[in-house]
């Protein structure tokens, strides 16, 4: 995919309509809004979890399948998805990205705890330009690393 320059007429505007997408979908996570989520993927778009290496990934297709799977952060007491670096390359009505997001997951462990599994997670997106704006065709989560640790609230 060839990378747009900047020079191109609406480049400024396609780059923050993308980033106002990946931080729409963390926000959707983290405010358990799994309807958001979905809606910002294209009616057959996916969500491919890659989990441990060697391991079939988890794939999602379609708003209703997508909803679903992101229920699964209920588990959770809190999360808050910090999106981080994103490169872009446009080509025409597609685009391709790798956003990365550190993803806090608070919870409860089993003798009471509250602890943070930290996630440092990279996104490769493949987004398609509709009449009603940036969607996404495909999200393949990577986990690159897990931290889990006990959480102090500082008073």
């Amino acid at each position: 995919m060839g990378t747009a320059t900047g020079a191109e007429p609406g480049y400024i505007a396609d780059r923050l309509a993308l980033r106002d997408l990946v931080e729409t979908y963390a926000q959707g996570a983290d405010r358990r809004r799994p309807e958001q989520v979905a809606s910002l993927f294209l009616p057959e778009g996916r969500l491919v979890v890659e989990r441990d290496p060697g391991a079939e990934p988890i794939v999602r297709t379609g708003p209703a399948q997508i909803a679903k799977a992101m229920t699964g952060l209920d588990r959770y007491i809190a999360t808050m998805h910090v999106v981080a670096n994103q490169l872009v390359a446009i080509d025409g009505d597609r685009a391709e990205a790798e956003t990365y997001c550190t993803a806090h997951h608070i919870y409860d462990d089993e003798s009471g705890v509250r602890r943070d599994r930290v996630m440092a997670v990279r996104y490769e997106d493949v987004y398609v330009r509709t009449p009603d704006g940036w969607r996404i065709e495909t999200r393949r989560l990577n986990c690159d690393w897990v931290e889990d640790r006990p959480l102090t609230i500082a008073s």
